[in-house]
């Protein structure tokens, strides 16, 4: 697989500030998310920009893949006991290679996924007497952990996700992997951070003993219009300086269609409005939706809406900077 840049797939300088990052995210996520987008590979670009966003949006996710990222550029010749993670190699054009999808890449940098960093099986699979041990002694198999990237619309009610994954097994006297695929039950109102155990559904144990278990850790793909803080969403809603001043309804969406909103005369910038019961699913029941006013001005104005706004500024007499110059 060829290095990805992060950077290209958002459209951004590597130097870009973390607020630029933000922003080409959510411009790129609402082009290409799911359930707006008419595009054939929506879902595929969509995981491709919320994968770069996921590695790029933490300081020190963004270290590590820079370090990478200057590895792949010098064609896999780094020097100070830079040592990348498993799977990367020197290309032979000048670039480095991946041998190795949305969680394939990523994990093999941050290290998700099923992948095994030296022997998993604690050192027994190189004892000569292995193959004698295991008739006389039963051994647990490797438990695997996984990440699955998650919508926040999959959140609502229950669903199913196919998960792939490789499992560690001894054969004559060598780890061989097999390739897993599963179809997995994921319950409604999971969070960022759970994680779901499928017993028996890991490597195969030893001399008898029971196999190891499946554990996925679920991730929740960044939303293009919500942020999350615990089971309440946070949306950010746009409002003409009219409707500000003047009172409107303005339809707001939410994870399970639109609602209407009604925005009271003069409200102002920066408010929160709650509307009940349109954030995530959670064990003491459903979260919240708050909305949060942000007054947007007209990118162009003519000549008559300039002398529009000239007499508003002089008919209200208010300066919203007084408390300063008292």
């Amino acid at each position: 697989m060829e290095f990805k840049d992060y950077y290209a797939t958002l459209g951004v300088e590597p130097d870009a500030d973390a607020k630029t990052i933000k922003t080409a995210y959510r411009k790129l996520a609402k082009k290409y998310h799911p359930d707006v987008s008419s595009e054939p590979d929506a879902e595929e670009r969509f995981k491709e920009v919320a994968e770069a966003y996921e590695a790029l949006k933490d300081a020190t996710r963004r270290a590590e893949y820079d370090e990478l990222r200057r590895y792949a550029q010098s064609g896999g010749q780094r020097g100070g006991g830079f040592e990348p993670p498993p799977g990367w190699q020197p290309g032979g054009d000048g670039s480095a290679h991946f041998s190795g999808d949305f969680s394939d890449f990523f994990n093999s940098i941050f290290g998700g996924g099923a992948e095994f960093r030296g022997d998993p099986f604690g050192g027994r699979a190189q004892s000569q007497g292995f193959h004698q041990q295991s008739r006389d002694f039963a051994y647990k198999g490797q438990d695997i952990e996984v990440e699955m990237p998650l919508f926040l619309e999959d959140t609502v009610k229950a669903c199913k996700k196919p998960v792939r994954y490789r499992t560690p097994e001894i054969q004559n006297g060598q780890i061989v992997y097999t390739e897993k695929s599963l179809n997995v039950d994921i319950p409604a109102g999971m969070t960022d951070g759970q994680r779901i155990r499928l017993k028996g559904q890991g490597a195969p144990g030893q001399g008898g003993g029971p196999a190891g278990d499946l554990y996925i850790h679920i991730r929740l793909v960044p939303h293009p219009l919500f942020d999350v803080e615990g089971h309440n969403l946070i949306v950010t809603v746009p409002i003409a300086p009219w409707e500000a001043a003047l009172g409107a309804k303005v339809i707001v969406p939410t994870l399970d269609g639109k609602v209407s909103m009604s925005l009271k005369p003069g409200s102002q910038s920066g408010q929160r409005l709650r509307i009940k019961g349109k954030g995530l699913t959670g064990k003491l029941g459903q979260g919240d939706l708050f909305a949060v006013i942000k007054v947007v001005m007209p990118e162009q104005n003519n000549a008559e809406m300039d002398k529009l706004w000239q007499q508003m500024a002089t008919q209200a007499n208010f300066n919203p900077r007084a408390e300063w110059e008292a």
